[in-house]
């Protein structure tokens, strides 16, 4: 592949976005990497001419097949599935896993084009053997997308996300044929033009609020309980409560990045419902990020109803306040304090 253009990542550890015109699917040793994103209509991975998920097929790797076996599926939450990773396969593709993108089951694809990264969070703290993806310009094919409409909010999101701290070395992005590529470099030229201009303030030395509450809205009776035995225990204790909805139609979610940056502990209270938001998950995730890019405790994690979760939520260290014990949500409050030293 020809490598066009790329964009340092702003942070402490060295990441790239990288723009290549070329075929994914015949690389060189050299130009491997660990997981290649895919797109499809929902449950639909016909092998057409035109598409990727066809060039597969003509290579011998079947993504229908794959997607009767998923390693991870979190289409329902995030748009997205994983496979496990591959045995028999073409030399030429180098690559050992497939991550499919089936937007259209939660909006257009430029609009949840996020839910690659946001997906990818709960991935990667399962399978940190991951570093860096690749991906075509997604949607670009049969679904009939323009490069430009897919292409800048994918590199938005990109960026944001991985100098955030989501743990990823290299995002690769491939234009097949000319025309795509052309296209692609200009977009690609203008955004690192921005990129690179945008002036980044400094870390504010306040951190603004002690406690950061994730919790579903039907849980919000445990969560008013539990602010009310902080307050009682400790009245200057400095609460942050979300009431926003998320915008479906952004491709990351600039007011919780920063307001979740600026709270000491991050307090998830764990349940079906909790598992079942959007906005819940959206927060979780950007903690558990953020914990892992500073190596320290951002979350405490309280369970607060039974619910099947997710191995990378699943904390030693939890509260147990099941089932909406108002007791346990007390000694809680008590150990939260503990927690933040006050």
């Amino acid at each position: 592949m020809e490598l066009l253009s790329s964009i340092d990542v702003r942070g402490g550890r060295r990441k790239r976005v990288e723009l290549y015109r070329g075929d994914i699917t015949t690389l060189s040793e050299a130009e491997a990497f660990d997981v290649l994103v895919v797109s499809a209509f929902p449950d639909d991975y016909s092998p057409t001419a035109g598409s990727l998920i066809g060039a597969l097929a003509r290579k011998g790797l079947s993504v229908a097949s794959l997607a009767a076996d998923k390693d991870v599926d979190l289409r329902k939450a995030f748009s997205c599935w994983l496979s496990h990773e591959l045995t028999a396969r073409d030399p030429d593709l180098r690559f050992r896993r497939i991550m499919c993108f089936e937007p259209q089951r939660r909006g257009r694809p430029p609009e949840v084009v996020g839910d690659i990264f946001r997906a990818l969070t709960p991935i990667l703290a399962e399978r940190p053997e991951i570093n860096d993806i690749a991906m075509p310009i997604l949607a670009a094919g049969d679904q009939r997308y323009s490069v430009e409409e897919m292409l800048t909010p994918l590199l938005d999101a990109g960026l944001h996300w991985l100098a955030t701290g989501l743990p990823l070395d290299t995002l690769r992005i491939v234009a097949y044929t000319d025309a795509q590529a052309r296209t692609a470099l200009e977009v690609f030229a203008s955004r690192k033009r921005e990129y690179d201009a945008e002036l980044v303030p400094p870390p504010s030395p306040d951190v603004g609020y002690d406690v950061f509450l994730s919790y579903s809205r039907a849980n919000a009776r445990e969560s008013e309980a539990l602010e009310r035995y902080l307050r009682q225990a400790q009245p200057g204790v400095r609460i942050f409560v979300d009431r926003n909805e998320l915008d479906i139609g952004s491709a990351w979610q600039p007011e919780i990045f920063e307001t979740l940056d600026r709270c000491r502990k991050v307090v998830a209270l764990l349940s079906p419902d909790y598992l079942s938001s959007k906005v819940c998950k959206e927060e979780f995730n950007i903690a558990w990020i953020r914990g892992r890019e500073t190596d320290s405790d951002v979350i405490f994690p309280v369970y607060l109803y039974t619910a099947a979760l997710p191995t990378y939520m699943k904390y030693r260290n939890y509260v147990d306040c099941r089932e909406g014990d108002e007791t346990k949500i007390a000694d809680a409050s008590r150990r939260l304090l503990v927690a933040l030293g006050t």
